[in-house]
């Protein structure tokens, strides 16, 4: 990857969101949505002008995180203590806030703040379906700027020309349009059945045809179920 970008092309001060993604792209990261903030809008820190969202850009993610110190050094939630590095020295650099989906409760609302982007909607099934990475989009953080920074246009929802395939996905039934059955979820995944999911992903999110064009590893997703299914 190249070098950071230097004050000039937007580091001291956020100018634009390519500047923003050249940067991030050194983590394997982009800006997945935004939304401008007014002045006297409550629930953000003191000053949000604007609020991005992150998560992992395609291919690549999945290498550069494991081969990081926090997953090599056997410790706890690496992947949350790379976010907080990360997204966290970035919030320094840019003079913001670095937010996380994790670390509550209270939780931040990113499934909130994800719906006011334009490129994120509730799916069929009520999970996120992002415009590029379809069920298969996750969030690892964002940040609250003090800058007002232009952000993408809203995007057309891939759901409204779909099929729905994610509606009957599904083998147990546990996720579909009447919502998530969490303890039918796990009962499956106890069973051999179900290993296909454990080792794979959820069958619902990889029947989304924008998440089968999203470049995610079975080894990520793996990863992720381990962690739901504990």
């Amino acid at each position: 990857m190249a070098g950071r970008p230097t004050d000039e092309a937007g580091l001291g001060a956020v100018a634009s969101l390519p500047a923003l993604n050249a940067r991030l792209a050194e983590e394997w990261l982009e800006v997945l949505g935004g939304f401008a903030v007014a002045a006297d809008e409550g629930g953000l820190p003191p000053g949000t002008r604007t609020l991005l969202l992150f998560g992992p850009a395609e291919p690549g993610f999945w290498p550069h995180l494991t081969a990081q110190p926090e997953w090599q050094d056997g410790g706890p939630d690496p992947v949350d203590r790379w976010s907080r590095r990360v997204i966290g020295r970035l919030a320094c650099d840019l003079g913001a806030k670095a937010l996380f989906p994790f670390g509550g409760p209270p939780y931040h609302p990113f499934y909130r703040w994800a719906l006011r982007t334009g490129q994120v909607w509730d799916s069929p099934v009520r999970l996120l379906v992002h415009a590029r990475q379809g069920l298969m989009v996750s969030f690892r953080g964002a940040l609250a700027l003090k800058e007002e920074v232009a952000v993408q246009p809203p995007s057309p929802r891939p759901c409204d020309t779909c099929p729905a395939p994610c509606l009957t996905a599904c083998p147990a039934r546990a996720l579909t349009a009447e919502g998530y059955d969490v303890p039918a979820c796990h009962s499956f995944l106890n069973q051999p059945e179900g290993q296909e999911c454990m080792t794979g992903g959820c069958l619902v999110r990889r029947a989304c045809p924008v998440s089968q064009s999203y470049a995610r590893l079975p080894e990520q997703s793996a990863y992720h179920m381990r962690q739901f299914h504990k």
